[in-house]
C-alpha cells in the first residue's frame, strides 16, 4: 500500500518520492531587521527618577494615624435563614457617604456582596479579619464583639 502526502507545491506525491530542494521553504529566518523597532525610545524623553538609597540601620517610625474611634464587629445570623453577616457598627461623626465608600473598600478585599443599613456596614459572609485591616488602616479602633 502507497502512502499519500502533500508537498510544497500543493500536488500530491507518493511516499516513495523524495521532494527536491527547490520545494523546500527556508527557517533560517530570512534577512535582519532593517532598523531597531526600540531605537525611537531614548532614555532622553523619559523622566528621571531618583533611585533610592540603600537603607541605613535607623529607621523613621511610622506615622500614627488619627484615632477615629471604636467600632464594633459583629457576626449575625440572625433573622436570615442561616447565612453569616458580618456588621460593623458604631460609627462617631462619619457620614453615610465616607460609609459607603467604606463598604465598596469591605466589598472589593473580601470578595462579597454588602450594604450600608440603618447606619451600618453589613457585609457578606464571616469577614471580620480582612473588614478589621481594612477600618484599621482607615484610622479606626475595630473591636471584636459579640459571637
Amino acid at each position: 500500500m502507497v502512502g499519500w502526502g502533500h508537498t510544497s507545491g500543493g500536488h500530491l506525491c507518493s511516499a516513495n518520492e523524495t521532494v527536491s530542494a527547490s520545494d523546500k521553504i527556508s527557517t533560517g529566518g530570512g534577512q535582519p531587521l532593517g532598523q531597531n523597532p526600540f531605537g525611537a525610545l531614548s532614555g532622553a524623553s523619559l523622566p528621571n527618577v531618583p533611585v533610592p538609597k540603600a537603607a541605613t540601620g535607623a529607621t523613621q517610625p511610622a506615622i500614627p494615624t488619627k484615632n477615629r474611634g471604636r467600632v464594633d464587629i459583629v457576626r449575625e445570623t440572625n433573622g436570615r435563614g442561616g447565612k453569616t453577616v458580618t456588621v460593623v457598627t458604631g460609627f462617631v461623626g462619619i457620614g453615610l457617604p465616607e460609609k459607603e465608600s467604606l463598604a465598596k473598600k469591605m466589598r472589593a478585599a473580601c470578595g462579597c456582596g454588602g450594604t450600608v443599613k440603618d447606619g451600618r456596614i453589613e457585609i457578606q459572609g464571616d469577614q471580620r479579619e480582612t473588614i478589621a485591616k481594612i477600618l484599621t488602616e482607615a484610622g479606626f479602633r475595630p473591636v471584636f464583639a459579640g459571637g
